[in-house]
């Protein structure tokens, strides 16, 4: 496809390469950018429509919720519970899977998301952005339980993400590679602005929470201590240190120059009873499936992430992911 290509064309050419996808795989991604550019429209009016700030409640992870946390959330279930594209939805930021009203059409996927990822940000106008990864529904099942949900990263149908920055662009892979598209606020379309993404193998950048580090493992800090040594260290080369805390902004940054972002278990995470940080469902999943799909790696720091079975549609696991040789390099740290 040539670049400009919008992104329901896209969409109509993509599904032909996709077992037993219908209309419906199109009209759900349509309701999926629909959704995406309601919140983009949103971020950029911050506190002229009043949406900055803290809602006052917390999320199931026990997080303090941004009003466009909540609002976020709330465009979502509007965009895809009502069109018959899907049979269940479920989102960071609630409880339980959202059922659909008794009265409106059921469909062939699930979907999980995270609304508004890196919601620190946007008080201080810093990219934030929402991730989404689709599942197939269980067949002739109305209202699908938690347990139809907890599948490997690796029966995705596809995932994807939308980042709200200088422009919004949004990234999509359908397990045929990764492509980018940019909404054109005129036109009102996401059109295809890069295609065939691949992450350089090697990188000289890493994004990881320094804060942190009295309570890292061994092999992360041999890791980062390495980095840090620069051309007089082991590595014989400088590094650069990124850290964004918005995790579509760090993959973004990954997928358009390379580089790994590590958001591994620690003591403290331990003490708390958790195994990782970040979600499986939300987060590690379609984006170890975008990352992947670009060329790159996604592990714990252990385990290859897309192949763990879920236990609970809230799970947290580690995070190690981007260019390819500098995560099989932790990745053997911690297994050798």
């Amino acid at each position: 496809m040539h670049i400009g290509t919008t992104l329901t064309n896209y969409i109509i050419e993509t599904q032909r390469h996709i077992k037993g996808a219908t209309g419906e795989f199109t009209g759900l991604l349509n309701d999926l950018a629909v959704a995406c550019k309601k919140i983009a429209d949103l971020v950029n009016k911050g506190d002229l429509v009043d949406i900055l700030g803290t809602a006052g409640s917390e999320n199931v992870q026990g997080e303090q919720q941004k009003k466009l946390d909540v609002i976020s959330n709330e465009i979502f279930i509007e965009a895809l519970a009502h069109n018959g594209h899907v049979a269940a939805l479920a989102s960071e930021e609630m409880d339980e899977v959202y059922h659909l009203p008794a009265d409106r059409p059921r469909g062939k996927y699930l979907v999980l998301f995270d609304p508004l990822d890196g919601s620190s940000n946007i008080d201080v106008n810093v990219s934030v952005g929402t991730i989404f990864s689709i599942l197939k529904a269980p067949p002739g099942v109305e209202n699908p339980e938690p347990a139809a949900f907890l599948k490997p990263g690796t029966e995705q149908v596809a995932a994807g993400y939308c980042i709200y920055g200088p422009s919004t662009m949004m990234v999509l892979t359908t397990g045929h590679g990764v492509d980018m598209f940019t909404l054109d606020k005129h036109f009102g379309e996401f059109l295809l602005t890069h295609e065939g993404i691949q992450i350089p193998e090697d990188t000289q950048e890493f994004a990881i929470n320094a804060s942190n580090m009295r309570f890292w493992e061994a092999p992360v800090k041999r890791y980062i201590d390495e980095c840090l040594a620069g051309k007089d260290g082991p590595r014989g080369k400088d590094f650069n240190m990124r850290w964004v805390a918005s995790m579509v902004a760090e993959v973004h940054r990954i997928l358009t120059r390379g580089g790994v972002f590590m958001y591994p278990t620690d003591e403290k995470i331990k003490a708390k009873g958790q195994e990782g940080k970040l979600r499986l469902m939300y987060e590690a999943n379609p984006m170890g499936f975008i990352v992947e799909q670009a060329g790159g790696a996604c592990t714990t720091g252990r385990e290859r992430i897309m192949t763990i079975a879920p236990r609970d549609i809230h799970q947290r696991v580690p995070v190690v992911l981007g260019s390819r040789n500098e995560v099989e390099r932790v990745t053997s740290y911690h297994n050798g």
